[in-house]
Parts: structure tokens; sequence; C-alpha cells
């Protein structure tokens, strides 16, 4: 897992079947390096989150018909270490 921030979400007009209708928003980490992953969580930009990837982001949208390889598994609330 890694933590991330959510930079904002990725609007697409097109996309393959497997991705249905979910969310996606644009992630940031601390290096600037920028990456997209689905969002089950309803997560907003400026949020700071915590990603799976691989096989274990396809439990994460609760649809093993998602074709994703990085989800959003959570909102950080608190993160002491980040003040």
């Amino acid at each position: 897992m890694q933590i991330l921030q959510v930079e904002g979400s990725l609007s697409c007009t097109c996309r393959i079947h497997g991705l249905k209708h979910v969310a996606l928003r644009v992630l940031r980490d601390a290096k600037g390096n920028r990456v997209v992953a689905t969002d089950p969580v309803g997560a907003e930009p400026g949020n700071w989150i915590f990603v799976t990837s691989g096989s274990a982001a396809r439990y994460t949208a609760g649809d093993f018909e998602i074709l994703t390889d990085l989800a959003i598994c959570g909102i950080i609330d608190n993160w002491p270490d980040n003040e």
C-alpha cells in the first residue's frame, strides 16, 4: 500500500467495458509523480488516501469484473507524521 494525495478527478468519455462507470482519480506522490486509480470511497481533491495495487485492487472495487490494478482503499482522517 502507498499513501498518496488526490489531485483531481479524471473524466473519460470513452472507456473499455471492464472499467464500467467507476470514478477515476488522479493521485500524486511526494515526488510529484502522477497515477490514476479507481475510487470506490468518494475521495476529493486534497484528501490524503491509501491505495492498494495489483489483484488486491479488484477486491477493493467490490466487483471482480472491474479491470483495475490501483484502487483507493480509504481516506486518511488523521496522520500525525504528516504535520
